[in-house]
């Protein structure tokens, strides 16, 4: 039972890694981030509703809906909040 955690964990996290390497943000300082509370707003201001809102190396990320109901997990540039990627499940 710990050996199948272990390797669900393992899974996990390599895929994680990949998943941030696909999401091209750019590099910036954080004070030049725009807030949580105004990326939360500009996200619900896009139609999305988010599970969980997330600092994803140099990207903001939530896990959640769109304006159709989907189930979508999107990448956006903290600067100016840009989707910098975006997928929707079927």
């Amino acid at each position: 039972m710990t050996l199948k955690f272990a390797l669900t964990g393992l899974l996990i996290a390599l895929g994680s890694s990949v998943a941030l390497a696909d999401a091209d943000c750019p590099a910036a300082p954080k004070d030049a981030w725009l807030s949580e509370a105004d990326m939360k707003q500009k996200i619900a201001d896009l139609g999305y509703t988010h599970d969980v809102f997330k600092v994803s190396g140099n990207c903001y990320e939530i896990y959640g809906k769109n304006k159709d109901g989907k189930d979508v997990e999107v990448y956006f540039n903290p600067v100016d909040g840009s989707i910098v990627k975006e997928e929707v499940e079927d």
